[in-house]
């Protein structure tokens, strides 16, 4: 009979948490990373995103919208790259749809971490996730600082991402 390692504290008790408020728990597989291209943004990924939007990116229902789909189009424009940029480093909160479903949540700003993870992480999302094609470029630190410098809330970030999905973006 083969032992299976026991759980750290702290991923003991994600794992609580999640059940308790009737999520599946998030447990990194290693290794995981090392198919990706983005292996870093992964790493940051299952740390910071997967909790809510899954492991894979295929969304939580009533909790969380997929993000398979979005991020590589988002990606393919200026003011979707900034979308995107805005996203993680100041949230975002209110009613959304993705495809013919309503999300109504609110997601935590990520500001904290570096320009450099939430660019590795955005490109994780956009290139391993969502699929990108070869003509979308990476989103760069440089892209990330640049919205770093404006201040903005969650409501703000909604509205244009309203304004991209009015203009079909």
């Amino acid at each position: 009979m083969r032992r299976r390692a026991p759980f750290t504290l702290p991923v003991a008790l994600l794992a609580a948490g999640c059940l308790a408020i009737g999520l599946a728990p998030v447990v990194p597989v290693a290794g995981a990373a090392d198919k990706t291209a983005y292996p870093e943004g992964a790493t940051a990924f299952q740390a910071n995103c997967a909790l809510c939007h899954g492991p894979a990116g295929a969304g939580v229902p009533a909790l969380a919208p997929p993000i398979t789909s979005n991020p590589a189009r988002f990606a393919a424009s200026a003011e979707g790259r900034r979308q995107l940029a805005m996203t993680v480093l100041f949230g975002m909160f209110g009613e959304i749809s993705v495809g013919e479903v309503r999300f109504n949540s609110q997601m935590p700003d990520f500001a904290r971490l570096d320009d450099a993870t939430l660019a590795a992480t955005l490109n994780f999302v956009v290139f391993d996730l969502a699929h990108a094609g070869a003509e979308v470029e990476p989103l760069t630190t440089g892209e990330i600082a640049a919205e770093r410098s404006h201040a903005l809330d969650g409501a703000a970030v909604r509205e244009h991402r309203k304004s991209l999905a009015a203009a079909g973006t």
